[in-house]
């Protein structure tokens, strides 16, 4: 089924994305709107990512919504876990939940997303690190702890 799915044109086999590992995942949103201000919309997507993850067997270890793009840190949960399966599923239910809720009448997210499976000597504590730190580095607080739209699904961070 994943096969059928057009997206980018992946540096990896898709096996890469179906197995038990770490991803650090950026998707932006169509035409770089800043539809992540609102904290309504953060809270549909965020729901949706919930969703996504429960279905798809991944744990959400960090998410950071800043205006215009998402950061996430996912660690596949099982060897089935498929990468491209949980990012097809969390676009397609945020989108929909996005133009129910605004009425908007356009997508959400842009094509494909960036994404890096993290190798093993990577910390996965500097990644969520990373992540939690781009509102700063951004200049939109000055404590990454002040950021509203960031957090983790997971008790493993």
């Amino acid at each position: 089924m994943a096969e059928n799915f057009r997206r980018k044109r992946n540096r990896l086999s898709l096996d890469s994305y179906r197995r038990a590992a770490a991803y650090f995942v950026t998707a932006t949103v169509k035409d770089r709107r800043r539809v992540f201000e609102a904290a309504g919309v953060v809270a549909l997507c965020l729901d949706s990512l919930r969703r996504a993850s429960n279905s798809c067997g991944f744990k959400v270890v960090c998410y950071c919504f800043m205006p215009d793009h998402l950061h996430l840190l996912l660690v596949a949960t099982t060897e089935g876990s498929d990468l491209v399966a949980f990012m097809r599923l969390f676009k397609q239910l945020s989108g929909y939940s996005f133009q129910d809720s605004t009425g908007d009448n356009w997508a959400l997210w842009q094509k494909s997303y960036y994404d890096h499976v993290l190798r093993q000597e990577e910390d996965i504590r500097s990644v969520a690190e990373y992540i939690r730190g781009n509102p700063v580095r951004a200049g939109l607080v000055e404590n990454a702890h002040d950021y509203p739209f960031s957090g983790s699904l997971s008790e493993d961070v």
